[in-house]
């Protein structure tokens, strides 16, 4: 296979079924590529002092999905090097110790990969319209993101 069969591609998923990190690490893997770096978001049993009994999101479907491909857009400008790129993000009900966003991107080398990564969701949680609903025992919260900057604008 030359490189230009293995052309740069992403992968974006929004859905209420688990997700699976072999799937997702699967779909970015090149014969050009030496890296492969994950991120993993899961939910946690706690918040606060607070016991979570899990996770609930919800999604402007359309726009997150754009809002994703511009994240895709300016990785490939800030790490030219990146082949491809996935970001799955699971909606509704997220129980504990299961994923709610696996992100992976490959390139030839770590650095950029890794970099990429965080960038993606750091720049997910701020400007994706994408939200999280906690579940307690008793009551629950929606939760904003402390990067997302509409949160931040009235402040």
């Amino acid at each position: 296979m030359d490189e230009s069969e293995d052309v740069p591609k992403n992968f974006i998923k929004l859905k209420c079924e688990k997700l699976s990190v072999d799937e997702v690490s699967e779909l970015v893997i090149s014969p050009y590529c030496g890296a492969v770096s994950l991120f993993i978001g899961t939910t946690r049993n706690n918040f606060e002092g607070k016991r979570v009994i899990n996770l609930e999101y919800e999604a402007y479907t359309s726009m997150a999905e754009t809002e994703i491909k511009k994240i895709c857009r300016d990785v490939r400008q800030k790490w030219p090097s990146v082949k491809h790129i996935a970001v799955h993000h699971r909606l509704g009900v997220v129980p504990i110790t299961e994923a709610s966003v696996i992100i992976a991107v490959s390139s030839p080398h770590r650095a950029e990969s890794l970099e990429a990564v965080m960038y993606c969701i750091n720049t997910l949680k701020a400007t994706v319209p994408i939200w999280k609903k906690e579940i307690y025992e008793d009551e629950y919260s929606w939760k904003e993101n402390k990067e997302c900057f509409w949160a931040n604008s009235e402040k």
